[in-house]
C-alpha cells in the first residue's frame, strides 16, 4: 500500500531536546508541527515513541510536545544502533519519522531503519536543522535510499482516509 494506515503506523518522535531547539532554525515550526502529529496520532490510536539524545547534554524533550509516553534513551546517532530499538517497532509497521537534527540523528536512524527493511514517512514541516542547507541535504539523501518524504497534513488525512471517519472534524481543527 502507497498510503499510510494508521493501524500499520507508528509515530517516531527524534530528540525534540531543550538545549537544542533554541539553534534550529523555524524550530517553532517545527515543534508545532510535531504536536499535530502527536495529538493526530493519539486521536486515531496510532502509537508513539520518542527518542532523547545525550539527555545529560541536550536536556529532555521540550515540554511542548509532552513526551510522557515511551521514550528511547540513545547516545549512537542512529537509534537503530541502541539496543533493543527495533524491538520497540513493530516490523509490520511504517515508521513516521518527525525530529531533530535532520541531517544527524534524523538521518541516521531513517538510513538505519531503511537497511533494517522498515518503511519510513519522513515528514519535511515537522523536520528540524540549524541550517536549512542541511535540512535540504538530508532529505535528498533519505528519498534517495527508499524514504518517503511527507507533509503533516498528508498524514493526518492519510491517517484518516475517509471523510466519514469519527475523528475527521477534530483532524481538521488539527490542521487549520
Amino acid at each position: 500500500m502507497l498510503t499510510l494506515d494508521r493501524e500499520r503506523s507508528t509515530l517516531l518522535v527524534i530528540d525534540f531536546q531543550a538545549r537544542l531547539m533554541p539553534h534550529i532554525e523555524d524550530g517553532e515550526a517545527a515543534i508545532a508541527n510535531a504536536r499535530r502529529l502527536l495529538d493526530a496520532a493519539a486521536l486515531m490510536d496510532v502509537p508513539i515513541l520518542f527518542t532523547e539524545q545525550n539527555r545529560a547534554g541536550l536536556g529532555a524533550t521540550v515540554p511542548e510536545l509532552d513526551a510522557t509516553g515511551a521514550t528511547a534513551h540513545k547516545m549512537t546517532f542512529d537509534a537503530v544502533r541502541s539496543s533493543g530499538f527495533l524491538d520497540r517497532l513493530p516490523g509490520d509497521r511504517a515508521v513516521v519519522v518527525a525530529g531533530c537534527e535532520a541531517h544527524v540523528c534524523v538521518l541516521q536512524t531513517v538510513l538505519g531503519l531503511l537497511e533494517a527493511g522498515r518503511q519510513v514517512y519522513v515528514v519535511r514541516d515537522a523536520l528540524g536543522a540549524r541550517r536549512a542547507e542541511s535540512k535540504e541535504a538530508a532529505l535528498r539523501r533519505m528519498e534517495r535510499h527508499g524514504a518517503e518524504i511527507v507533509t503533516t497534513e498528508m498524514v493526518a488525512f492519510e491517517w484518516l482516509a475517509t471523510c466519514k471517519h469519527p475523528q475527521f472534524r477534530e483532524i481538521v481543527a488539527l490542521i487549520k
